[in-house]
């Protein structure tokens, strides 16, 4: 079973990624869920966004660090949105990384490194009509394209959180299929 570093999105740790959670809990993984923002969850994105300047980028990007730190070596690390941004980093650039998940987000590599960790596998999860998504899309393109270790997976519809059962743009059933993907990839690193 993995032990997985799971970084929440700009909303903070809600009950929906708890349960996301908890559903890789109960498939026998180990996953810790660091609370960037110190228990305060935001009702938009915009308000997550406002509250993540207030604090910080780097200050929050140092506390996801931190709880890695604290954790051995050979762990996935995965994010949700704006937790990519940490998990992506860590995957990169520690050593010992097993996995990588990167879900509603990919940045280009070269943002870490000038290629993708070899022997690293990563999974990239999305909306075909998601905003912020469409931007990232093509360096989760390039990734996949690039790595023989990537998968990439594109679901119709156009939520952002879709596999938060706490916000409204949660979708069921592209969780369900993401949930059963993720499940997969973790018992495979």
């Amino acid at each position: 079973m993995a032990e997985v570093l799971l970084y929440h999105h700009i909303q903070g740790l809600t009950d929906g990624v708890r349960a996301f959670a908890d559903d890789l809990r109960r498939a026998g993984h180990t996953v810790h869920t660091p609370d960037l923002f110190g228990g305060r969850t935001f009702d938009t994105i915009e308000a997550g966004f406002g509250a993540a300047r207030d604090l910080g980028f780097d200050t929050l990007r140092e506390r996801g660090a931190a709880a890695a730190d604290e954790l051995g070596p050979d762990l996935v690390y995965a994010g949700l949105s704006f937790g990519v941004t940490i998990a992506q980093r860590l995957a990169q650039t520690r050593p010992g990384a097993r996995g990588a998940l990167l879900l509603y987000s990919c940045l280009p590599v070269t943002e870490f490194g000038p290629a993708w960790p070899e022997g690293v596998p990563v999974q990239i999860h999305g909306k075909e009509g998601d905003e912020f998504f469409d931007e990232d899309l093509p360096a989760a393109r390039e990734l996949a394209d690039a790595t023989a270790s990537a998968e990439l997976f594109v679901y119709p519809g156009d939520g952002h959180l879709f596999a938060d059962s706490s916000l409204a743009a949660y979708d069921a059933e592209a969780t369900a299929l993401l949930m059963e993907r993720v499940r997969s990839f973790l018992d495979a690193v």
